[in-house]
């Protein structure tokens, strides 16, 4: 992808946040996402920060949805979270 699509699907991640929290009336369940401080209108910051922000916010999308440690949505925000630690890193 390249990174104005990244920033876009960034920006889609975001829009489902805000809905969430607005629908749930909460605000601290995307406390990772908020500390990492990358957020879609820095266009500046590099594809693979917004790559790693993008992971991090699906892995916390999904564990709000997640009903159990083994359900569907919880292994998915097993799996981001793994792919989100794997950017940046050399191989």
């Amino acid at each position: 992808m390249h990174k104005d699509e990244i920033i876009q699907l960034h920006t889609l991640f975001v829009q489902i946040k805000e809905e969430i929290e607005r629908q749930l009336s909460v605000n601290d369940i995307f406390g990772e996402y908020k500390q990492l401080g990358i957020y879609p209108q820095h266009v500046h910051k590099s594809k693979d920060e917004h790559k790693k922000a993008i992971f991090i916010l699906g892995k916390e999308i999904a564990t709000v949805f997640s009903t159990s440690k083994y359900s569907g949505p919880d292994r998915v925000a097993l799996r981001l979270a793994r792919m989100g630690m794997k950017i940046g890193q050399k191989p």
